[in-house]
């Protein structure tokens, strides 16, 4: 058993330096050595230049210059490259004079994955799940939601030909009678009905064979993870998630990237890229963005959603011209969701950052018949589904913990996508799902919810 963890006290700063304070520390796993800090406070606090040390004097890490924490705000840093966090080490925060100490945290043994502070902000560390970026998991780590059966029928089929697609089928998303799927190689897929409950690549137009994606300029070869589209539709552009580009696949890159899909060459150049490397947690390069999917304005200011980047309600008309929604990306590395307006000059402001309480994020879908949001994980968590709504603080919380169904064996699922509620039959309706290892010879199957 991990020896407990001691909190040193830290001297009373006048507000608002006071209420911020060291509220996780991750020291291994799949996440480089991190400190998150946590403004507790009513008020934004510029954190330009304040000093992250471990029990070394001569190691500091600067924050760097424009760093807010807003009121109620999470941002984690990653300081490996300045100290490495050990088995029994401390981590201090000092103001930028690098001798007034304003927090501290002391343990003597390595996170498991994470040491978070439970209350945020202000209760004793303990063992907990990895939240960077986000409210420490302080309960049993699904949300307090004990596992059900999957709420839909027992049985799934395959849907798709013998080996049409290979590994490295990664998201689906349903788009009426299309379905769109990225595959890890750097290729999108238009797939259309088989007639026989399945789906086939669209023979039209250059899909045959799923469409080469490149980054902005034509070059590259994104690790494609995730696909969505917004309410206009793929008219509007095609939007996929990528963690790296497979051309130096050691280094993260972890890109939202949009497609003009509308031609009939062979490849795609995207016609926008929103590289949100810098604003994330560092993670290892094929631990990125794996999951991608977009939810309107319309739906988040209704049910009061928060804004974390302000404080407040959402409030579409304080960002320039977007999409019209918010675009929910899910980390593989840090099992995190992160909530971004992505704008059309090309500029971003992440709005929300929500723990999954699993191991990773292998894909997400918005359904907008139940006003939920599906965070699904692969076989690393034995297929298990989370369903998350948005409460009453205006944050997304666990709303239901799904086992897979109990026909399907622990496949490497990482897509996942419900049909529409046009769909409904006899009150359920199919869903799909994206093998990435191709077991069997087949890389989609279906299955089926309740409406």
């Amino acid at each position: 058993m991990a020896a407990a963890a001691v909190l040193t006290a830290a001297p009373a700063q006048a507000a608002p330096a006071d209420d911020v304070r060291i509220n996780e520390v991750v020291t291994t796993g799949s996440v480089n050595d991190s400190i998150e800090l946590h403004n507790k406070g009513t008020a934004a606090v510029d954190v330009s230049g304040w000093i992250l040390k471990d029990d070394n004097n001569s190691s500091k890490y600067t924050v760097a210059a424009g760093t807010v924490l807003a009121a109620g705000g999470f941002k984690a840093f990653d300081v490996h490259g300045s100290f490495g966090l050990g088995s029994s080490d401390k981590a201090r925060l000092y103001l930028p004079d690098g001798t007034t100490l304003v927090d501290s945290f002391t343990w003597t043994s390595h996170s498991a994955p994470s040491w978070s502070r439970c209350a945020d902000g202000t209760g004793a560390f303990k063992q907990a799940a990895l939240t960077l970026g986000a409210p420490n998991d302080c309960g049993s780590g699904s949300g307090g939601t004990s596992p059900v059966a999957w709420p839909g029928g027992s049985a799934v089929a395959t849907a798709d030909g013998s080996n049409v697609f290979g590994s490295d089928l990664s998201g689906l998303y349903q788009e009426g009678s299309v379905m769109w799927g990225a595959q890890n190689s750097g290729k999108l897929w238009r797939l259309v009905r088989d007639g026989s409950g399945g789906w086939k690549p669209d023979t039209a137009n250059g899909w045959s064979s799923g469409k080469t994606l490149r980054f902005t300029g034509g070059t590259g070869t994104p690790d494609s993870e995730g696909v969505t589209v917004t309410s206009a539709g793929a008219a509007g552009g095609v939007f996929v998630s990528s963690e790296r580009n497979g051309d130096a696949s050691g280094t993260s890159r972890l890109s939202v990237l949009r497609y003009d899909v509308s031609g009939t060459g062979g490849s795609l150049t995207a016609t926008r890229e929103w590289n949100l490397t810098p604003d994330l947690p560092s993670v290892g390069s094929n631990a990125g963005l794996e999951a991608i999917t977009w939810v309107p304005d319309a739906t988040l200011t209704a049910a009061g959603f928060k804004d974390a980047s302000t404080g407040a309600a959402y409030d579409p008309a304080h960002y320039g011209a977007h999409t019209g929604g918010v675009f929910f990306v899910g980390v593989e590395g840090t099992g995190a969701i992160h909530g971004y307006v992505l704008q059309d000059s090309g500029t971003f402001t992440r709005i929300a950052t929500v723990g999954s309480g699993m191991a990773g994020v292998m894909e997400l879908q918005w359904e907008p018949q139940a006003s939920r949001l599906w965070v699904v994980c692969d076989d690393t968590c034995s297929g298990q589904h989370r369903t998350m709504t948005i409460n009453a603080s205006g944050v997304f919380a666990t709303a239901a913990v799904y086992n897979r169904p109990s026909g399907m064996s622990n496949y490497n699922n990482e897509g996942f996508s419900p049909a529409g509620s046009d769909e409904c039959v006899a009150g359920s309706k199919p869903v799909y799902w994206a093998d990435d290892a191709n077991d069997g010879g087949h890389a989609i199957r279906r299955g089926t919810i309740a409406c």
